[in-house]
């Protein structure tokens, strides 16, 4: 599943390596089909982040193509009020970094895509005249991926099994718990 951002990366030469930097939006609703949406509370990443775990930035969400990584340290990310921010160093130093640094360089990489598990409790579902609105509060984040096609903001997305769970004294009345590593 393609599941990302828009690209708002800034691409820079240094040294050898391509300096890449980007955000995950958070607040950003997308539509994913069937009158279901979703979007990313503020700081929904925090917990790998915080307690240093190492992340993965992937050509496409291969893990056979790692581009950086946080335990190597050419991989930076801080989880903010406002976004995901992302700052990658990669050199072009195996044949998929090369292609993905070309594609990003002929504009066909249109997004940035995090790899995740919702925590158990981490979101909750509640229903509107538009259907339903999923909201991310807390996922384990493992990598994040140079994607072509991203679902937030204009982009499509295959669209996710979905089950309402009634929670008794619970005031949006829905909940669900996606327990899986989206890649």
């Amino acid at each position: 599943m393609l599941y990302g951002a828009p690209v708002s990366l800034e691409i820079r030469a240094e040294g050898g390596a391509t300096r890449l930097t980007g955000r995950f939006p958070y607040g950003s609703e997308t539509t994913l089909g069937d009158g279901r949406r979703e979007r990313f509370a503020a700081r929904a990443f925090r917990s790998r982040i915080e307690t240093g775990e190492n992340v993965f930035l992937l050509a496409g969400h291969d893990p056979e193509k790692p581009l950086a990584s946080t335990e190597a340290g050419s991989l930076t990310l801080r989880d903010g009020e406002d976004a995901l921010h992302i700052e990658a160093r990669v050199a072009a130093t195996t044949t998929w970094a090369n292609d993905a640094l070309a594609a990003l360089a002929a504009g066909l990489t249109k997004g940035i895509s995090p790899g995740f598990r919702v925590r158990s409790g981490g979101d909750v579902v509640t229903r509107s005249a538009d259907g339903l609105l999923r909201t991310v509060n807390a996922a384990d984040l493992f990598e994040v991926s140079l994607v072509t096609l991203p679902a937030y903001d204009q982009a499509q997305i295959a669209a996710r099994s979905w089950a309402l769970a009634s929670a008794e004294g619970d005031d949006a009345g829905l909940h669900r718990v996606l327990n899986r590593w989206r890649a």
